[in-house]
């Protein structure tokens, strides 16, 4: 009986949060997509934005009306024929969707087919650390890795090839070496972290140093 008592204490301590948590994202401002209207280099940020949009204000939902809210913010031009058509399936249960991902994902599919494939892997292949931080690398490895057809050990490798020597080797040549692609951004991004904090570090006590050797030459050139 305690141990009921204290679950059910727990579980309606985590509604509490959670009903928080909803009500906090149906007040928050968040903003609406841009219009949509076939231009390939936008459809990318088109559902990044409708995307959060809909996980932050429309999550209680139904798919269909989140589908719905979707379309409306495609138009213009030929692209309202391929909204027509959609929104024709839907009318008449030939499509349907059980999550919106699903319709976004076509909708990406629809409009980028295979060219964005080969556009973010020919990135993939230009894209170096240099100076960066690991931390700014690794997002803009991210960024261009997703929906460029890389996965698994083909996109360690790219990883691997893209960074810098130095960081390369030494993930090598540990013991046990990184297995995935995430331990390889966890792993990278600590080594890069801890080497620009020794170098602060030996950049301070240098100027320590320096600063203290000429106050001693110069306590010894007084009369």
């Amino acid at each position: 009986m305690q141990i009921q008592a204290l679950l059910a204490v727990q579980g309606g301590a985590e509604a509490g949060r959670e009903a928080v948590r909803s009500n906090m994202g149906s007040h928050m401002e968040v903003a609406k997509p841009a219009i949509f209207n076939r231009e390939v280099e936008k459809v990318g940020g088109f559902i990044t934005a409708c995307r959060l949009f809909l996980r932050m204000k429309l999550r209680k939902t139904s798919v269909e009306e989140q589908v719905q809210w979707v379309l409306s913010y495609v138009q213009g031009g030929s692209v309202d024929v391929w909204k027509e058509n959609v929104m024709e399936k839907l009318e008449a249960g030939e499509v349907e969707y059980k999550l919106v991902e699903e319709f976004l994902t076509s909708l990406r599919k629809e409009f980028r087919g295979g060219e964005e494939e080969s556009v973010k892997a020919a990135e993939l292949r230009k894209i170096e650390q240099g100076g960066r931080t690991m931390e700014e690398f690794v997002q803009e490895f991210k960024r261009t890795a997703r929906g460029s057809g890389y996965e698994g050990r083909p996109l360690i490798e790219k990883f691997k090839r893209r960074i810098n020597g130095g960081i390369r080797r030494k993930l090598m040549e540990v013991e046990n070496p990184p297995a995935s692609i995430e331990q390889w951004y966890r792993r990278a991004t600590a080594l890069n972290r801890n080497w620009r904090e020794s170098r602060r570090e030996e950049e301070r006590l240098r100027k320590r140093e320096t600063e203290g050797g000429g106050q001693k030459q110069e306590r010894q050139s007084l009369p």
